[in-house]
């Protein structure tokens, strides 16, 4: 027995301890000796310093050891456990006069000097391999190998694929020392997916609206479940039986808990058939034997069971320690009374969540420092009685307000935006309608405002700082092609942070002067000899810096040039293939100078923030001036003359919308009307079918009304489903039935963009389904388009894929409706073309808003009674820098 103690450390300490000494011959047999370390060196360990080797090993210069002895065994053991070591060995080099010299030699475990994955996307690398803990150029170690399989198991099990297989093999790299390369092989399988759930205990809640609650764990093969996530993910489950216990407590069952739950692999029972071969009279044919059970790895089985308990209502509610509000002002904003369901969720948000909670009234009056504690109090049979314990605190005045993350603009022009200022009482209602403005601004990420809050409660004072991130808002619009009239080009440039103040300061410069918020846009368009046009615009959005009053100013010129008559007067399906072999497929080449309309524009702006009936409303007057020139022109009711339209427009708006790009909530509504001097009814000349155009449109005269809404609700608690309503109405109204205005006209249908060339005279309105302009009545008599009423109607639901400063995307499907007609006495708001479709956006900030929709229209369209089929049905529509 004493021999086999003796061995063991005895065969350790020779595999581990090697002397190699001069003229002295150890003696094993004898028992230690010690001695003092008169020297130590290291070798193999090539990557470290000499001093951190000898430092790990707590042996020093001076130290005394037995050898042999535990103390070396000790330092053996520590760089083994360290596991960066392949082999460690300590040595005697020398022995003499009671004095020992040890040498470290450690051989280090291999480098990585590459990885290589198989099996595996790259985007599901790019996700794991900061957690897999092996990294190009460290040390491979068969810990960090165990590490690094788990974790992507791990990965991979929180994708559903829990079946999935991690193969870690290295192979050694030829062109380096001590080098391997590792090679992780992965097999992630199928997807696990949930074939069944069964509940038992509920006798109160409907296995549909248990399975309503349990979101992320969904059966397969259910019609409901199409478009909802049915792979099998721990996590999510475990998140889901909270939620289960949750609708529970949301129907009154307080006491409700899960007693047991287990997920289990599908099983099969596998079967072989054995013929009989005792055949008997009435015998069956085959016999049949049970051989195994096979379990479906692919599927799982969920099981849960639930005790309900019994089910409560809210019994007296009292309210204690509120003395800046009294009881009936608080139980009117709770909106539970007694008798009610208990429902702890809907508490909860009565109390702190909802945007008027009853929270929120003690945060918008300064009490930052406010606290309410719902306690059950008693428990009457079914009823429970609360006392909600409210402790008020002091009012906390605002002492510092920062920004932090804005490099775009000038400071002043953020705080100006602010509703937070040093001083004032703390108002949480104020604080978010500033992430909101400063989100209006379009120079910031709204996705990732964060109001840093940092009360201090012995003072009673908070500093409060916005961090924002900045993003470019600036624009960028370049485009070529070729269609019938030739080449088309246009560039469009939208600076958003102009600053016309610094137009002589080079120094602020980044192609344009900026800091100071206001909006330059510059376009030009054309098609060569065809078409072109050229405008302008600014917006300083606080003209004198001191209050909200924006200023714009506007200037536009266009050109458009007829066709032949030889081109249309051969337009029929025969002629036509005729003429393109004659004179070309294009009627680009058949450019008439003696045809054409001329356009110039300008308009003087001014806008103002009101403060009634709330400081979302806007009110905004714009002069405008536009000249027309027409010759021979067969697009409007007036083809011949000059025409001048000066208007005055007034508009009352009021925008609560939460983000210009990607709306959650909020809506905005617009009420205006646009006039000219009623020219006839000042003269005593009058007009009749017999007047000429010169006579009747040299000065226009009309009155126009729209109104405009949209309407964004949120579907879902984290806001991602949107609906999004709007209605449009429209209406072009004249003084003299013999000058009615032949221009400022609606044009409706397709993609509100088409008609360039007529914008500036027409409205151009969209309509997805149907061709441009397919829905806008015609004049055959006059030749001309007259739409001047129209009506459109819209919803659509919005989905966010990604939402980040530099891209956001969302998904939409419509239904939407509208017409347009010549008269108002014809406008029927019930004959409406409809029309259903879906389309994605795409919001890049150098290039603004693009996406594409496609639609339907379900309407048949006539025009003079004859059915215009390409007119409806399916349709393309595009969207570039503006939304519909």
């Amino acid at each position: 027995m004493y021999k086999k103690q003796y061995l063991i450390p005895f065969l350790f300490l020779i595999s581990q301890f090697v002397f190699a000494q001069k003229g002295v011959e150890i003696d094993y047999s004898l028992s230690p000796r010690e001695y003092e370390i008169a020297g130590i060196e290291v070798e193999g360990a090539e990557s470290y310093d000499k001093s951190v080797i000898v430092g790990f090993s707590e042996l020093s210069v001076g130290y005394k050891i037995k050898v042999p002895g535990d103390d070396i065994t000790k330092v053996v053991k520590r760089f083994w456990k360290q596991g960066m070591f392949s082999d460690v060995k300590i040595i005697a080099d020398k022995i003499e006069d009671g004095k020992i010299w040890l040498k470290i030699s450690l051989k280090q475990q291999p480098k990585i000097s590459e990885i290589k994955y198989s099996g595996a996307k790259k985007s599901h690398i790019e996700d794991f391999e900061a957690s897999i803990g092996l990294t190009k150029g460290g040390q491979f170690t068969k810990n960090l190998e165990g590490q690094a399989k788990k974790a992507v198991l791990d990965f991979y099990a929180e994708k559903g694929y829990h079946n999935a297989e991690v193969d870690i093999t290295t192979e050694k790299d030829i062109s380096m020392t001590n080098a391997v390369i590792v090679h992780i092989d992965i097999d992630k399988k199928t997807k696990v997916k949930v074939h069944k759930i069964t509940y038992k205990g509920n006798e109160n809640l409907s296995r549909s609206k248990l399975n309503k609650a349990m979101k992320k764990t969904n059966e397969k093969g259910k019609l409901l479940n199409i478009f909802k996530s049915k792979k099998y993910v721990e996590s999510l489950y475990e998140a889901d039986k909270v939620a289960l216990i949750q609708r529970y407590n949301e129907a009154g069952y307080r006491d409700a808990k899960i007693v047991f739950d287990t997920v289990a692999y599908v099983s099969d029972y596998k079967v072989k058939r054995m013929k009989n071969k005792e055949v008997q009279p009435g015998a069956p044919k085959y016999i049949y034997d049970t051989v195994k059970v096979v379990k479906d790895t692919k599927l799982v089985d969920v099981y849960i069971e639930i005790e309900e308990g019994k089910k409560y209502y809210f019994g007296d509610i009292k309210w204690v320690g509120n003395t800046v509000y009294p009881s009936d002002v608080l139980n009117d904003l709770l909106r539970i009374k007694k008798g009610d369901v208990y429902n702890s969720t809907l508490l909860n948000e009565r109390l702190v969540m909802d945007e008027d909670a009853v929270a929120n009234l003690y945060q918008d009056n300064g009490y930052l420092f406010s606290n309410i504690d719902p306690v059950e109090v008693k428990v009457n049979g079914d009823s429970i009685d609360f006392e909600m314990r409210i402790y008020e605190g002091k009012q906390a005045t605002i002492n510092k307000i920062g920004i932090s993350g804005n490099t775009r603009v000038y400071d002043h022009v953020v705080r100006r935006e602010l509703r937070t200022k040093p001083g004032q009482l703390y108002n949480k209602s104020d604080i978010m309608r500033t992430l909101r403005e400063i989100a209006q601004m379009g120079h910031f990420d709204p996705e990732s405002m964060v109001p840093d809050i940092s009360p201090d409660p012995e003072n009673g004072t908070v500093d409060i700082n916005y961090q924002l991130q900045t993003k470019s808002s600036d624009q960028i619009e370049l485009s070529a092609g070729y269609g019938a009239t030739g080449v088309t080009g246009s560039l469009g440039l939208k600076f958003t942070n102009f600053a016309i103040q610094n137009i002589f300061k080079p120094e602020t410069y980044k192609i344009v002067p900026q800091g100071e918020g206001q909006t330059l846009s510059l376009k030009a368009t054309t098609n060569g000899s065809y078409y072109s046009s050229v405008s302008a615009s600014f917006l300083d959005p606080w003209f004198g810096k001191k209050r909200p009053n924006s200023l714009s100013l506007s200037a536009f010129y266009s050109r458009q040039t007829g066709i032949s008559d030889r081109y249309t007067s051969t337009y029929s399906s025969y002629q036509t293939s005729y003429y393109s072999q004659m004179y070309g497929s294009s009627y680009a080449y058949e450019v008439d100078p003696d045809k054409y309309i001329h356009i110039f524009g300008t308009s003087l702006g001014w806008g103002t923030r009101l403060q009634w009936p709330d400081d979302y409303f806007m009110f905004n007057a714009a002069l405008s001036y536009q000249r027309y020139s027409l010759k021979n022109w067969s697009y409007f009711i007036m083809s011949d003359g000059i025409s001048n339209d000066l208007s005055l427009g007034l508009t009352l708006s009021r925008n609560s919308i939460d983000n210009p790009i990607f709306t959650r909530q909020g809506s905005s509504f617009s009420v205006s009307a646009e006039s000219t001097l009623p020219y006839s009814l000042l003269s005593d000349k009058t007009y009749d079918e017999n007047s000429s155009d010169a006579e009747r449109y040299e000065w226009l005269e009309y009155y126009k009304l729209k109104f405009k809404s949209k309407v964004f609700t949120p579907l879902t608690e984290n806001k991602k489903l949107v609906l999004m309503t709007r209605a449009e109405y429209g209406f072009l109204g004249y003084y003299n039935k013999y000058r009615k205005s032949p221009f400022g006209t609606f044009y409706l249908g397709g993609d509100g963009m088409s008609g360039t060339s007529t914008s500036y005279s027409t409205e151009v309105i969209a309509l997805r389904g149907y061709s441009n302009g397919a829905l806008t009545p015609y004049d055959s008599d006059n030749g001309g388009y007259n739409g001047n009423v129209y009506t459109r109607l819209s919803m659509e639901l919005r989905f966010p894929l990604m939402l980040e400063a530099s891209t956001n995307i969302y998904v939409l499907g419509f239904a939407e409706a509208g017409n347009c007609w010549a008269e108002f006495k014809e406008f029927n708001p019930f004959d409406l073309k409809r029309s259903a479709g879906v389309g994605i956006r795409l919001f890049l900030p150098m290039f603004g808003l693009m996406g594409v929709d496609w639609g339907y229209g379900f309407d048949d369209v006539y025009v003079g009674g004859v059915k215009y089929s390409s007119y409806s049905g399916s349709h393309f529509t595009f969207v570039l820098g503006q939304e519909f």
